[in-house]
């Protein structure tokens, strides 16, 4: 049985407290940490970036030097940064125009509406992954870096073989932010062999 969400949850309380408007924040925070997604200088693109906590956190990381293009069709519930660009679309129909090599990094964390049936839940969750990383395979430079958010069901092992041929490492992890009954983990690959 899922626990009732409690507004004394430590991670909510603490994006509150440094004014990011979700939690998802720290889940980005300790992807990269770990594994080096984004640099100073870098070109990112977010999918699914409302309510724009991710994007907070890459614009502050890539710094003046760098740019990041955000793509949600919901409005986000931040003051858009400076080196950021907001691209109201659906990113289920959205057609990069940039190009192959032009982003560093592409992060997803793409979620769909849940209805609580799970196996229904991780088909689509696996449907935006499959849409992310097709944006990733033409965007990305060679070494570029991607992560997703994906609900844990029946094609999750298959989606991360294909992360798995497309990048020099690749692997599921759950960030500590992450709740522990959720079943929601991240797919992150590093290297992009182009």
């Amino acid at each position: 049985m899922k626990p009732n969400f409690s507004k004394k949850d430590f991670y909510t309380k603490k994006a509150k407290q440094e004014n990011y408007p979700a939690r998802s924040i720290y889940k980005l925070e300790e992807i990269d940490k770990k594994y080096g997604l984004i640099k100073k200088g870098d070109k990112v693109l977010d999918l699914g970036c409302a309510p724009g906590s991710w994007l907070m956190y890459i614009s502050k990381k890539v710094s003046n030097e760098g740019k990041v293009i955000g793509v949600d069709f919901v409005d986000l519930k931040i003051k858009i940064p400076q080196n950021v660009l907001f691209l109201k679309k659906d990113v289920m129909s959205f057609v990069p125009q940039d190009g192959r090599g032009k982003y560093d990094a592409v992060v997803s964390d793409l979620a769909p509406s849940v209805s609580g049936i799970e196996f229904v839940d991780a088909e689509r969750s696996l449907e935006f992954c499959e849409k992310a990383l097709e944006i990733a395979q033409k965007v990305l430079n060679k070494h570029g870096n991607f992560v997703c958010k994906i609900f844990e069901g029946e094609g999750t092992d298959e989606f991360l073989k294909k992360v798995k041929k497309e990048f020099e490492f690749a692997k599921k992890f759950k960030p500590k932010a992450s709740r522990k009954w959720s079943r929601e983990i991240y797919i992150v690959g590093i290297k992009f062999g182009g």
